[in-house]
């Protein structure tokens, strides 16, 4: 129960009034109308002594209290000045907004730590995958310099090799400005009717020398036959489409299957993209879409690409405020899919 100023004032003074009458019937030659004098005498000074005392405590550490908030940001507050004095126990009313104060800053202090510890695993992954081009390119180039440019087929095979490792050095510091823009918001979307058949019949032809290398099929399952169309940046739909689609050609088994679904669903199409590749282990699809992540390593060196795939991918349809989930079985395959929205 929370105890108003005027309440504890109004039992003070009645305890402080019947203490004083009782203590004057012991006083001889004391009448009844001196008694009643001074119990009313004694209620109100002591009542309103009292009051007064409670609320010029009260209001004075208050307002101590709302300058220290101010200098805190007292935007950051939902209680105001005035709320906080008429409140009937101000006290608790203050200590509950500093709680929630307190726990919003610490909430913030936590999550500029998981940014700080973010930044730093990013700068070692840039500084790691920006030096192995550079180191290749650079190792062959100061072999040539040696000597070894004297010798035609030792020359070309290098040259080609420095190339090699330059255009995979472009392509990541492409990857890393296209992101970087995405996630500043510097990249605006023109969004346009888009024909996902047509897109992903155009991806199938550019991947089509991969596929038959790794002698993979690729099926296109759609909802009706027709132009299939949605609402989205063409050029940045078909890059998402061409990532997940490529990374399903790669990643996937030889002699597999890659099948993209396009489905209705009311007023959206749902797109997915499914392989029966080895799969992603459970501890790691949290994370699949953090910038340079790799479920393996060393086996994703060598199939190329830039890490930064499907981080691009997510910033893409983030922005056409689609989210993509991803579902995988060991053994069984992987299947990516988002929403994007149907238009006529």
């Amino acid at each position: 129960m929370s105890l108003s100023p005027r309440i504890i004032a109004l039992l003070l003074a009645c305890l402080i009034s019947a203490l004083t009458v009782a203590f004057l019937t012991f006083v001889e030659g004391v009448t009844n109308a001196m008694l009643f004098v001074v119990g009313i005498s004694s209620f109100v000074v002591s009542f309103f002594l009292v009051l007064y005392a409670i609320e010029l405590l009260v209001f004075r550490e208050v307002n101590k209290m709302y300058k220290t908030i101010h200098k805190l940001k007292i935007r950051d507050f939902t209680i105001s000045r005035k709320t906080i004095i008429k409140n009937t126990n101000p006290f608790k009313k203050l200590n509950d907004e500093i709680f929630v104060y307190v726990a919003k800053k610490q909430k913030e202090i936590d999550e500029l730590k998981r940014l700080e510890q973010f930044r730093r695993e990013f700068l070692a992954d840039v500084s790691h995958e920006l030096k192995t081009p550079i180191f290749a390119a650079q190792g062959f180039i100061h072999t040539l310099i040696d000597g070894a440019v004297d010798d035609e087929n030792v020359r070309d095979k290098f040259l080609a090799k420095a190339a090699k490792s330059l255009d995979g050095l472009d392509a990541l510091v492409k990857d890393l400005v296209a992101l970087s823009q995405l996630e500043t918001g510097e990249v605006k979307m023109n969004f346009d009717r888009v024909d996902l058949r047509h897109v992903t019949q155009d991806i199938f032809e550019q991947l089509e020398k991969i596929t038959h290398t790794k002698r993979i099929s690729l099926q296109l399952k759609a909802a009706h036959i027709g132009p299939i169309l949605v609402k989205a940046d063409p050029q940045r739909i078909a890059q998402v489409m061409t990532n997940l689609i490529e990374n399903a050609v790669k990643y996937g088994n030889e002699d597999g299957r890659v099948l993209v679904a396009l489905e209705d669903d009311k007023k959206q199409v749902v797109v997915s993209v499914r392989d029966d590749g080895p799969g992603i282990p459970p501890e790691h699809l949290s994370r699949i879409f953090e910038r340079f992540y790799r479920v393996e390593k060393s086996r994703s060196k060598d199939r190329g690409g830039t890490g930064l795939g499907l981080a691009i991918v997510k910033h893409i349809l983030n922005a056409h405020k689609a989210k993509i989930t991803v579902m995988s079985k060991l053994e069984k395959g992987t299947t990516f899919r988002f929403k994007l929205e149907k238009v006529d």
